[in-house]
């Protein structure tokens, strides 16, 4: 019975994450923010889970991935922003916080190397989109969750 229980919970957690990680997407896409409200409780989702289910990896990788994701790329970030900052004052920024802490949660729910494969693909797939619609803006969260999700099953499966 209890078995049942948890898997359940399971279930329900991970069909949550898809719905919140939907929502990140298209809010990135339509506004070109990624709201808070979604991604602190992916993050929690990803922090029970990876606790109680570890699997493809536990709950210390994902703490390392998440704080290596954090930093990363708030300093890549940092750095592009110096750059483009001082070529255009007063432009867009490249990346944003929202997209730093997606890249944060995303290592939480990845680990490292499945961050890693994340970010490859996610920068693929961006590439493409944006080298065929020749927009200057290209939203990063959907390419990153499908990497994401991409990552997951490479890492859980294939490694």
């Amino acid at each position: 019975m209890f078995s049942y229980i948890f898997y359940a919970t399971f279930i329900l957690l991970i069909t949550l994450a898809i719905y919140l990680a939907f929502k990140i997407g298209a809010a990135d896409m339509r506004r070109r923010i990624i709201p808070d409200a979604y991604l602190f409780p992916l993050m929690i989702i990803g922090a029970i889970l990876t606790t109680f289910f570890p699997w493809p990896h536990d709950i210390g990788a994902g703490i390392l991935g998440m704080t290596f994701g954090y930093i990363m790329a708030a300093i890549i970030g940092l750095i592009f922003d110096r750059i483009i900052t001082k070529r255009n004052p007063g432009g867009d920024t490249p990346i944003g916080m929202g997209d730093i802490k997606l890249i944060g949660v995303g290592g939480l729910w990845c680990g490292p190397q499945g961050l890693a494969i994340a970010l490859v693909f996610a920068c693929i797939f961006g590439a493409a989109w944006g080298y065929r619609k020749k927009q200057k803006f290209i939203p990063f969260a959907p390419f990153f969750i499908i990497g994401g999700i991409l990552s997951l099953i490479i890492t859980a499966f294939l490694l």
